[in-house]
């Protein structure tokens, strides 16, 4: 019988296997899809069967620069256990992905899914690798920066990273401290006008709360929760916070101290999810 490439596809999509052996197994089936799975099966086949419904809480976090350090991007791809996260194997898979997007400006997890990987689309070669290895593979996260100077900094265990981007060039040791802290210190934003109307309407409201619930009185309320906000921005937007190495000066100082023009202009934090 004919075995159409759609079937084929499906049949992929469900096993993870490639598609010159799902087309061979279909058409072994007579296009039953459960005999085209055993098929593989008892071919030795690893397939990925059940695994859109599994958490895939672990991977591989990781980030870099082109030579020029004026680009660069970020990756997170995941699995389901630690074992896979630290096989090397999957950390080089990782790593080609990350260079995939820095070097092709991929901004779109769907644009990368669609770009072209060693003779096949990332998206199929992702299905690849989840018949390999037996695990739910994805990319949850993608970043690409362009600027006049781009940092990146990985915290060891290729779990935090952060990259910072410059409108200028700059130290490197200085733009290697401020990657650092975005890392540690998990800004929101870079500054108070970058936080989002929501976040800072949800701030209100909870300073609001808790000044009511401490009964102080309702003329009060918004001064005590402007309050509030303000310290959340000086905790919570990096400009604002204090050095981690140097807590007497903001990163804002550190920056004027270096040149007054200099300015962070994109700052993305990316985290394994736990």
């Amino acid at each position: 019988m004919s075995i159409s490439a759609a079937d084929v596809n499906k049949l992929r999509q469900q096993t993870g296997a490639g598609m010159m052996d799902c087309k061979k197994a279909l058409t072994e089936a007579n296009g039953d899809f459960e005999k085209a799975i055993d098929y593989l099966r008892k071919k030795g086949q690893k397939v990925a069967l059940n695994r859109s419904d599994r958490d895939a809480k672990e991977g591989f976090v990781f980030g870099t620069t082109n030579d020029n350090a004026n680009a660069g991007a970020i990756i997170s791809l995941n699995c389901e256990t630690d074992f896979v996260a630290k096989n090397e194997a999957f950390i080089q898979y990782g790593t080609d992905l990350l260079n995939l997007v820095l070097n092709n400006k991929i901004q779109t997890i769907d644009n990368l899914l669609e770009t072209d990987f060693n003779g096949m689309k990332v998206k199929d070669s992702l299905f690849e690798q989840i018949g390999k290895i037996g695990e739910k593979l994805e990319v949850s996260r993608i970043e690409f920066v362009e600027s006049a100077s781009v940092t990146v900094y990985n915290h060891p265990g290729n779990r935090l990273t952060s990259l910072i981007a410059f409108n200028q060039q700059v130290d490197a040791e200085m733009a290697k401290d401020v990657a650092m802290q975005a890392a540690a210190m998990a800004p929101v934003a870079i500054d108070k006008d970058d936080v989002s109307t929501e976040m800072l309407e949800r701030e209100m409201d909870i300073a609001r709360d808790q000044a009511r619930q401490e009964g102080k009185p309702e003329d009060m309320v918004e001064k005590i929760a402007a309050g509030k906000v303000n310290k959340f921005y000086k905790e919570s937007t990096l400009l604002n916070q204090n050095f981690i190495k140097d807590d007497k000066k903001t990163i804002r100082q550190l920056l004027e101290e270096n040149n007054k023009d200099l300015k962070v202009v994109s700052m993305k934090r990316v985290q394994l999810a736990s």
